[in-house]
């Protein structure tokens, strides 16, 4: 599923390229930086489950958020991120892309939304289904607690994120 919204984003820096318009390579280079931060994260989020688990199948690593509450929040914070919440710089990216897009032709802004649409709806689907669901396994009971290596490495994923929506005169100028 953290695949599916890579293709989704690199659909959009794909058509923003192929635009070349300022505005939409302005878009593209936003997204592209956006992306590479919130889809690590995510990558490494699903390393640690199935570091834990060996296992990566979403509906046998049900309720995560009973076992490990601080990677819960690392969760929520990286899937807020890949779909594009205000304000995330993902956002930014986006509404550029789409902004660019809808100047080109009309009909973009339907399929962009409808796609923007579907990739927030499996984000949703992947946190909630990792997170939550009732009791957990009874093999997952003897799951090591997070270290710290694997919360200095989302720090390390979301600080830039936080400093970029913060600044992000960064990217633009």
């Amino acid at each position: 599923l953290i695949a599916y919204s890579s293709v989704g984003h690199m659909g959009l820096v794909i058509s923003a390229a192929l635009l070349q318009t300022p505005l939409s390579i302005t878009g593209a280079i936003i997204l592209m930086i956006a992306h590479g931060l919130s889809s690590s994260m995510l990558f490494c989020l699903a390393n640690t489950n199935y570091e834990r688990t060996h296992n990566r199948t979403l509906l046998l690593t049900r309720s995560m958020q009973t076992l490990l509450p601080l990677m819960t929040l690392w969760w929520l914070l990286a899937n807020l991120m890949n779909m594009a919440l205000p304000p995330t710089i993902n956002l930014m990216g986006e509404l550029t892309i789409i902004a660019s897009l809808f100047n080109w032709a009309n009909i973009t802004l339907v399929l962009t939304g409808l796609g923007t649409l579907i990739s927030a709806l499996y984000s949703l689907h992947m946190f909630s289904s990792t997170q939550w669901g009732g009791t957990p396994p009874p093999y997952m009971h003897t799951i090591t607690p997070s270290l710290t290596r694997e919360h200095l490495i989302m720090t390390l994923h979301i600080t830039p994120l936080i400093l970029l929506m913060m600044k992000p005169q960064l990217m633009t100028t």
